[in-house]
Parts: C-alpha cells; structure tokens; sequence
C-alpha cells in the first residue's frame, strides 16, 4: 500500500494589504509557505499606504483594529493615525519574515485557469504558475474622480486623496473640498486651520457622531497590555464582544439604534449654533444609513469664519476656480476631491478568466457576488478575502480577513494530502447565499432609504447582513455538498510559485 503523494501548493496572494498580510500569515503557520504576494504599490498596507492625506485617521479603535496573530499595545492614540498603522502593517510583515514572498511594484495584470492549474501575468512580464489564486485586492482602492466639465482646464491644483501628492501647498491658500465623507470630513479638519480660505462642496451633508478622535493612549496602558499579553488577548477579544453591540445597532431596528441616531442629531444641535449652517448640514436620511463619519473637530472646522459649506451643485470647474448651479463663481487655488472610490470593481481591470475561458465581466454581469464571501461559480481554485459582501458595519476587518482564510486553509489541506485537485463553488450555492443576504439586509439600517456606496449599480446592497456569530459558523469549514471537487487519477508534484 503507498501513501498519498504530499504536495505543496503553489499560491498567489494579489495584494499586500490587510487580506493580503492575513492570508499570507494565516497559511504560513499552517505550513503553507510556498507563495508569492503581489503588491501593485511600493510598499506594504492597502488602503493605508495608498491613502496619506493630512488628518487620515482610522474610524475604529486601535485596540482592535489589529491582527489578533500580532497584537500591539503600544499604539499611540486611541483612534490611529495612517501612518501609525501603515507602519504596523511593514513591522507585521517583517516580524513574520514575509518579505522574501514580496513582488512590490508589481501589478496583476490577468490570471487565466487552464483546467489544472492558474496562470497569472504580471505587469513587468513575468508568469508565475499557481494551483490557488488568493485576491486579496480589498474594496478601496480604485479612486473615482467625477467628470466635471473643465476640470482639465484649472490652472491651480489638483489632488485626489486617495494619491496625496505632499508637494501640493495649502497653507495660506484658497482650497476647496469636493465631498463629504469620512475623508471629507477628515480633510477639512486638517486643512482649514491654516488654510486662507476652505470651501467644502457637498451635495448629501453627513451625520457626524462626535468623539475624541485625537486622544492619545496613555503609555501606561501600552506599557500594561504589553507586559500582560494575556490581559492584553482579553482586551481584544473584549472589544471583539463589544463589536457585537454595533451589530445590533445595524442590523435590526432596537433600541440602541435609536439611541445611536438621536446622539448623531445631539452631536450636530450642540456644535453647530448657527441655525441657517445647521439645516445645511442636517442629511436627510437616517443616521447610520451611510457608512458612519466620526470626528471630533468637523463641525467647528466648518463653522470658522475662513471656512464655507456650499451645497448647491458644480457645473463647472474655470481655469480659477469652480461654478456652482446658482451662477456662483468661487475662486480658489487648490481642488481635492475627497470623492472616494470605485468600491464594488474588486479585482478589476485584471483580465480574470475561469474555467471554459469565463470573464470576470461575464460571471458578474449582475453585479459583484460571491459564496460567503470568498468563492465564485466559474472560477476554480480562486478565493477572495475581503471579497463581495465583505466590508462589514459591525465586524473587524481583521477578524473577517483570519476567518475567511483559515477557511481557505481547509481546502489547501485537502490538496496538500492529495484528496481534491480542483474546487469550485456551484451556482446553486451562490444563489441560496445571495438569497439569504437580500432577505436579512431587510431590517438593516443600510436599506432605509438613502443613496450610499454601498449600493452596487444593480441596487443590492454589498455588505455583510449578520452577525459574526453567523460570520464564525458559515467559514468555519467548508461543505463540500456546495462545491464541485475533482481528483486527478495521479497527483503531481508541484515547483516553486516564483519560477
């Protein structure tokens, strides 16, 4: 009797930030080392290297906006900075030695199945052979810039924040803001203290929950939580709890929805004093509806006396300035559009082909979908992290990115010991998953009534509906009753991903 053939898979990781890091980790402590992460930028962290405009903070306490595999205590705010975590996503890749894994400054440019196997083209190229295809290319990371008439035409300038350029001067000079989300809402604070002038122009005004986005962590707690990773792990998993409060805030119509909301409106009536601003900045759609906006100096950013809010809209952009729909003409020396991004383009503008030669376009003629997350009808040995219905209201991003690819690692197991060749989910999975999220996004405060880019161009909405409870039981092990697996009659061996 002989034993089954061991084989080491060959894996290609897209991207470098958080999924990326996660997966990459994730399958190395599972002896998964034979893989290549692809990383488009020149360093390390997503959305966080790519993003570097004055004021970016994250939204979500440090504490858990962490990996729960590299904890850190000693973040220096309680809210981080993006260059703070930028910097913790390089330390976590060389303090897990991933950097030999590394192409920077390398694209995907097309990843083609050919039966047995991936190949993938990069921008520089080069192929490299892949039995699993890992796209872990996030949601924000395709900047839209809207196509205003005559935007070619100004003469000052123009900064995306999504590509801060650091040579762009705004102190002292007349700078308008095009948006008003949490970047918006973020920039303007930054920006208008020293600015001669700020003008913000937005057309949906957001709600704005008040908080100490500034404070800084105590070094005693970071010194604490270091010097006690077991409080420091139950801190964590606390705050890992708590999330669950937020689950309820948006997911179903309770109490602490209510209350939530009525403290948005408490935020806006006790920093806003002028009544005719304040109706200016009021949405018209329930809070939390968007994705929510947090700060604790928006308002009287706003409300200084070189700052304006301007909520008719833009008709045209002027080589000095922009006009408004009134007739206005409003002068000013910089424009950054603080206008957010492509969300639902994933892996796009890669030329993705699954099996039979199926496009990316094609499988997702209806929009973006996938099975829990992670796996498309079409697309044999390809999973996504952080994929369709991934980005979460309630759940750590984290959390999701280690969950899904442990989930992952269950199938790369199953190859490793030679018990499945290929694997791909079927239609009819995808279609009772896609059926149960558009049933439970119901009750969720997303789906009461306003225009937010969670929306896909299909109108569903392209977030995670339940709780993580929910989250922990569907990508704990796959079911193989929803997938179609094959076994070749003799495994191979299999070389390096890099060659």
């Amino acid at each position: 009797m002989t034993s089954t053939p061991v084989r080491d898979p060959r894996i290609v990781i897209i991207g470098a930030g958080v999924a990326g890091i996660s997966a990459a980790v994730t399958f190395q402590r599972a002896g998964f080392t034979n893989f290549v992460i692809v990383e488009k930028g020149e360093d390390v962290g997503g959305v966080w290297y790519w993003n570097r405009y004055p004021g970016l903070t994250c939204d979500v306490p440090s504490q858990i906006y962490q990996f729960s595999f590299a904890p850190k205590p000693d973040w220096r705010r309680i809210w981080a900075t993006g260059p703070e975590i930028q910097r913790y996503h390089r330390e976590v890749v060389e303090r897990f030695g991933l950097e030999p894994h590394l192409r920077l400054r390398t694209e995907v440019t097309g990843a083609a199945f050919d039966g047995t196997g991936w190949d993938v083209t990069l921008s520089d190229g080069s192929n490299l052979r892949a039995d699993f295809v890992i796209a872990a290319t996030g949601v924000l990371h395709h900047p839209f810039t809207p196509g205003i008439p005559g935007l070619d035409t100004f003469t000052g300038s123009v900064v995306h924040t999504a590509r801060w350029d650091d040579t762009v001067r705004t102190e002292g000079r007349r700078v308008a803001v095009v948006g008003s989300g949490s970047t918006g809402v973020q920039i303007v604070s930054a920006l208008q203290p020293a600015a001669q002038r700020l003008v913000q122009f937005t057309r949906t005004p957001q709600w704005v929950l008040w908080a100490p986005m500034g404070l800084p962590q105590a070094r005693a707690i970071g010194a604490l939580l270091g010097a006690a990773p077991a409080l420091h792990h139950r801190v964590y998993d606390g705050m890992l709890w708590a999330s669950g409060i937020l689950g309820d805030i948006v997911l179903r119509p309770t109490w602490r929805r209510r209350a939530v909301q009525r403290y948005a409106r408490l935020s806006l009536r006790a920093q806003v004093r002028d009544r005719d601003l304040r109706e200016r900045l009021t949405p018209d759609y329930e809070p939390l509806c968007k994705r929510q906006v947090v700060s604790g100096t928006y308002y009287k950013a706003i409300a200084a006396d070189n700052a304006e809010l301007v909520t008719e809209a833009i008709t045209e952009i002027t080589p000095t300035g922009i006009r408004t729909a009134d007739g206005r003409h409003h002068d000013v020396d910089v424009i950054v559009f603080a206008t957010g991004f492509h969300p639902h383009n994933y892996m796009r503008p890669m030329d993705l082909r699954g099996r039979d030669g199926v496009h990316i376009d094609e499988a997702w003629a209806g929009g973006p979908r996938a099975y829990r997350m992670t796996a498309i009808p079409g697309f044999p040995n390809l999973f996504t992290v952080l994929g369709p219905n991934s980005p979460t209201g309630s759940i750590s991003l984290q959390y999701s990115s280690e969950l899904t690819a442990r989930y992952i690692t269950r199938w790369l197991e199953r190859f490793r010991d030679g018990e499945i060749d290929t694997v791909e989910v079927t239609e009819e999975a995808t279609d009772r998953f896609a059926e149960s999220v558009a049933q439970a996004m119901g009750p969720t405060v997303w789906n009461t009534g306003c225009n937010s880019w969670y929306f896909t161009d299909q109108k569903t909405i392209d977030l995670w509906p339940f709780d993580r409870a929910t989250m922990t039981a569907l990508l704990s092990e796959p079911d193989e009753r929803d997938f179609h697996v094959t076994v070749a009659d003799a495994a191979v061996g299999t070389g390096p991903a890099a060659h």
